[in-house]
C-alpha cells in the first residue's frame, strides 16, 4: 500500500493575512474630518438661505442647513475614502519592495547587471 502525503507549500503562510484596513488613527481622523466638513456645510447652507429670504424663514434656513451639511459631508467622505485607499495602496507597494529587497539580500545580495555594449 502506498502512503499518500500532503504536498508542502513552497512558502510558509503568515499568521496574519495582509490587510488594506487603515490604522485606527487614520480612521478616527477621517471621521473627525467628515464631521467638521458637515458642520461647516451646515453653517454655509444656513447662511446662504438666510441671506436669500426675508422675514421668518426658519424652515427654509433649516432645510438649507440640512442640505448643506449633507452635501459637504458626502463630499468630504469621498475625499477621505480616496485618501485612505491611496494610503493602503502605498503601504502595499512599500511592503512589496521591502520583500523584494529582503529576498535579494537573502539570495546573496549579488545583483547581476546586464552588460551594455
Amino acid at each position: 500500500m502506498d502512503v499518500v502525503t500532503e504536498p508542502t507549500s513552497p512558502s510558509p503562510v503568515s499568521a496574519t493575512p495582509p490587510t488594506a484596513l487603515p490604522s485606527v488613527g487614520a480612521r478616527v481622523l477621517s471621521v473627525i474630518a467628515i464631521l467638521i466638513g458637515g458642520v461647516a456645510g451646515g453653517f454655509i447652507g444656513y447662511a446662504f438661505v438666510d441671506l436669500q429670504v426675508s422675514g421668518d424663514a426658519s424652515v427654509w434656513a433649516g432645510l438649507g442647513a440640512l442640505v448643506g451639511a449633507a452635501a459637504a459631508a458626502v463630499g468630504t467622505a469621498v475625499v477621505v475614502v480616496l485618501t485612505l485607499r491611496a494610503m493602503g495602496e502605498w503601504r502595499t507597494i512599500q511592503a512589496r519592495e521591502e520583500a523584494r529587497a529582503a529576498a535579494a539580500k537573502a539570495a546573496g545580495g549579488a545583483r547581476r547587471v546586464p552588460r551594455v555594449r
